[in-house]
């Protein structure tokens, strides 16, 4: 089995879960025991500040990056913050997922990201997406998702409106390219 960690899953047509509707989702880790992502395009409805203050009322944050905005990262433990962030080390529980990007959980990053502490690029998420062993291969073979090899540019700087149709893009497919057979010969 190869891991697809640092790639990204971009749902087809054929994707029902309202959940995952038109959602590219990063996968942080890929192993023989499942799958964890994060979903890297539904925004939550809650800005920057009204998160961090939530955290940490103390935290400075910055005019210019209080209304980023927060993303539902998955279904599953929407309580816990997960921030993608290019790489910066010195946070309490951060891993490395490549050589640019990692995830941190811990809270210290929350006050950082508000002011100039914070990582060159970040995304931050609640909650996060799970398969059990052998459930995403499963749904590969279903045609529920395309993959690609993460970039930084998708992750961090194409709009979040527009980061499923850009990814599509980048594999070469229009939108209107997608019929519900996608992925069968």
């Amino acid at each position: 089995m190869q891991s697809l960690q640092n790639h990204l899953l971009i749902a087809t047509p054929t994707m029902d879960d309202p959940y995952f509707s038109r959602s590219v989702t990063y996968i942080c880790e890929h192993n023989e025991h499942g799958a964890m992502g994060l979903v890297i395009n539904q925004p939550v409805g809650m800005t920057l500040k009204q998160l961090i203050e939530q955290a940490d009322e103390n935290a400075i944050v910055l005019d210019e990056k209080a209304n980023g905005i927060v993303l539902a990262g998955g279904p599953v433990s929407q309580e816990r913050g997960f921030i993608l962030h290019t790489t910066q080390a010195g946070w309490t529980s951060s891993l490395t997922l490549s050589s640019e990007i990692m995830v941190t959980t811990s809270k210290d990053i929350l006050s950082s990201l508000g002011n100039t502490g914070a990582p060159a690029k970040s995304l931050v998420t609640l909650g996060y997406a799970g398969w059990s062993a052998g459930q995403l291969e499963e749904e590969l073979q279903t045609n529920s998702w395309l993959i690609i090899e993460a970039d930084l540019e998708l992750l961090f700087d194409v709009p979040i409106h527009k980061k499923w149709q850009a990814a599509l893009h980048k594999i070469g497919f229009e939108i209107w390219q997608l019929g519900p057979d996608v992925g069968h010969a």
